[in-house]
């Protein structure tokens, strides 16, 4: 049996690092790098595979900037290099641009081979709801 490729997969390689805590949000709810990351408008998963083919350095600098831009309620913004150099840690490193998601949602659509269950459920329930119209319309 084959596997087939959601448009929705992420590597999960970068999980500890995006679901990693890095503090509270100033009203009173606890900000991961991810949140952090997608408030900042960036792609988390890719901003994640970018950081890990940095050096480390470089990586921690670029976080701290991104942590530095959070808005000024966040009590992060005291020590935004200390908690980079933290979740820079965390990083798969060497990860290579493959591991990163596809650019286009579309790309990974390649991949499928056979239609899913919810695809041919749906064309179903549309073949019923068809033959119901015609009979309905023919008396």
């Amino acid at each position: 049996m084959t596997q087939t490729a959601s448009v929705f997969a992420r590597p999960t390689n970068f999980d500890a690092f995006l679901q990693a805590e890095i503090g509270d949000d100033g009203n009173g709810m606890l900000l991961s790098v991810l949140s952090a990351l997608a408030r900042s408008g960036l792609d988390p998963w890719h901003e994640a595979a970018e950081l890990a083919k940095l050096p480390r350095e470089a990586a921690v600098q670029k976080l701290a900037s991104v942590i530095a831009a959070l808005p000024q309620t966040a009590p992060t913004k005291l020590d935004a290099g200390a908690i980079a150099a933290r979740l820079v840690g965390l990083l798969s490193r060497g990860a290579t641009s493959a591991s990163a998601p596809a650019n286009s949602a579309f790309s990974s659509l390649r991949a499928i081979k056979r239609p899913s269950a919810l695809a041919i459920f749906a064309a179903l329930l549309a073949l019923m709801l068809a033959a119901q119209y015609l009979l309905g319309s023919h008396r």
